[in-house]
């Protein structure tokens, strides 16, 4: 199986009045990773990519749902989201 890059682990950060909260409390972000990496490959591009010391990483599984378009069905994509604590004194800044 092809080894996966930092890029291809971590898609995308997750923005939004919670995580901004949590990562304001709890030293905690939030990002879109690819399906099938795992914790070790997510903690490493996140110490790669930001130059940041990880604490911990949780991961959860979403399911994609079922939607409608007029009379046609389809569904959202399944997706991974992890959530990594940082070391003390260590930030991710997105903007």
């Amino acid at each position: 199986m092809k080894e996966l890059t930092y890029q291809e682990v971590v898609l995308r950060p997750i923005v939004t009045e919670k995580t901004i909260s949590q990562a304001e409390r709890n030293n905690t972000y939030t990002f879109v990773v690819r399906e099938n990496s795992n914790k070790i490959q997510i903690r490493r591009a996140i110490e790669h990519l930001f130059q940041v010391g990880v604490d911990d990483v949780r991961t959860q599984r979403y399911l994609g749902k079922r939607r409608r378009m007029g009379k046609y069905f389809g569904s959202t994509g399944n997706w991974k989201k992890a959530i990594i604590r940082v070391k003390e004194g260590d930030t991710i800044d997105f903007y």
